[in-house]
């Protein structure tokens, strides 16, 4: 399951503990093991954990109270750079079909024929995620060097051991299929709360499961800062507890229960800039013959993949032109992509609303002095937002997305921060608390184009049906 989310992070706590080797043999012997690639005729070939590139596949499993699952909730793949510059996590949904490679059961020897369409989640009933691990391979291109599977439990006790983990949402969640039920705004989630909060799949965005990753994705990039803006990789005795506490919960290759190549892990990930940290989604469609199941945009798809085998930041993609999408034509509780069209901003009604802290900053009148100064005649400033957010939000009414991205761009709001609404008319900035000063945000990473966030950028889940 989302617990998987906790892997991620093991990572980064893992790479610190190059301290004592009596604290990295009590880890090894914290972890169960199974092989790493169980496809047929699909060779091993390791990499130089000094010197290349890795590539670590995340599994989350919905395995609880003892009962075994044949299917990962969570597939995400962590590219972490030969040069340490950047790590590019992407998430696979779990309804995604696509070719599955023949794999032997390491265990029972039972062979698992080869599939020209399957969902990509099932690859671990087929003899473990080494034939997941195989699957991803034959899709991207790469070779895998490692994998990590966790359960229910990782996320539960590392969000304990973390004291909490802030999560935003526009409107209160009460989903009881999953168990969230948190206000509007910031909430520090932790325990249930937390995997209630990764697992719901209907309550975020579409109802589906494009909501339910980019709140992963949100979830992650919020850990992120946490642990770096609390120098938790300088504090080895917190490391360490939650590093134990994390591999508790794991299932890995044999690859990384070496001492060694944990400890040549040291350093990958703890001084990558935030802005360098990007959670991206495998590009989709819907596939025709059902519209409930997903296949690669394979246009979309292969200059990410080309990225990550020439080990190059996600924006590397954007070399390759995305294909321009019919305006006007976004899911609502989506993300729109941008659009070669031209529009005139005169014609964009905008009202910026202040929602820093709760008191008037004026900023919604500054930023609204500078839109007029840039063309868009209509803008208004719109005084204090109802409600106080982390991160500036442009919201838009259905209709009007080609409109937001052009205020978006005008104010280098990332796409991450760009949703429909049906509680607003035109577009309407809410700024947070992100950007207080200024006419335009920094830099806060490029996606190339792909949808996602890095892990600078704060961004707030809008509940399903809004």
């Amino acid at each position: 399951m989302l617990a998987a989310v906790a892997v991620l992070l093991s990572l980064t706590l893992v790479s610190g503990l190059v301290f004592a080797g009596v604290q990295l043999m009590r880890l090894q012997s914290n972890f169960d093991t199974k092989p790493l690639n169980i496809g047929q005729g699909q060779p091993e070939i390791p990499a130089d954990t000094n010197r290349d590139s890795m590539q670590i596949l995340v599994l989350g499993t919905d395995n609880r109270d003892g009962q075994d699952s044949n299917n990962s909730d969570v597939m995400m793949l962590v590219n972490m750079a030969a040069d340490r510059s950047h790590v590019t996590v992407v998430s696979f949904p779990r309804d995604l079909l696509v070719p599955l490679p023949a794999c032997t059961d390491p265990e029972s020897g039972l062979q698992f024929q080869a599939m020209d369409l399957a969902q990509l989640n099932g690859a671990l009933g087929n003899g473990g995620p080494g034939c997941t691990v195989a699957a991803i391979n034959e899709m991207t291109g790469l070779s895998i060097d490692h994998f990590m599977m966790a359960d229910f439990n990782a996320v539960k006790e590392l969000s304990n051991t973390l004291g909490g983990v802030e999560v935003c949402v526009n409107q209160p969640v009460d989903d009881p299929l999953s168990g969230l039920n948190i206000p509007a705004g910031v909430s520090s989630v932790q325990g249930d709360q937390a995997l209630a909060f990764l697992r719901t799949r209907h309550g975020f965005g579409n109802g589906g499961d494009e909501g339910r990753i980019k709140a992963q994705q949100s979830f992650l990039a919020s850990m992120v800062r946490k642990v770096q803006g609390e120098g938790t990789l300088n504090n080895l005795p917190r490391l360490y507890s939650i590093a134990d506490t994390v591999t508790k919960n794991l299932t890995v290759d044999e690859g990384l229960t070496d001492i060694s190549t944990l400890i040549a892990l040291a350093g990958r990930l703890k001084d990558v800039d935030l802005g360098n940290v990007a959670f991206v989604t495998v590009p989709v469609v819907p596939y025709e013959l059902d519209p409930n199941r997903l296949v690669l945009d394979e246009d979309a798809a292969q200059p990410l993949f080309d990225a990550l085998i020439a080990d190059q930041p996600v924006g590397a993609a954007a070399e390759e032109e995305p294909a321009a999408e019919t305006p006007g034509t976004a899911t609502p509780g989506t993300t729109p992509e941008p659009v070669d069209a031209e529009i005139d901003p005169a014609a964009i009604p905008v009202t910026i609303l202040d929602g820093i802290d709760g008191t008037e900053s004026g900023r919604d009148a500054e930023l609204a002095k500078y839109l007029l100064s840039e063309g868009f005649t209509q803008a208004l400033a719109g005084g204090l937002s109802a409600s106080t957010s982390p991160g500036t939000q442009v919201f838009f009414a259905p209709g009007f997305d080609d409109m937001a991205l052009e205020v978006a761009e005008a104010l280098n709001i990332p796409a991450s921060q760009v949703a429909v609404s049906s509680a607003v008319t035109g577009v309407v900035v809410q700024v947070g608390s992100d950007f207080t000063k200024g006419n335009v945000m920094e830099d806060t990473g490029d996606l190339g184009g792909l949808t996602g966030q890095t892990a600078a950028q704060v961004t707030c889940q809008s509940a399903f049906g809004y």
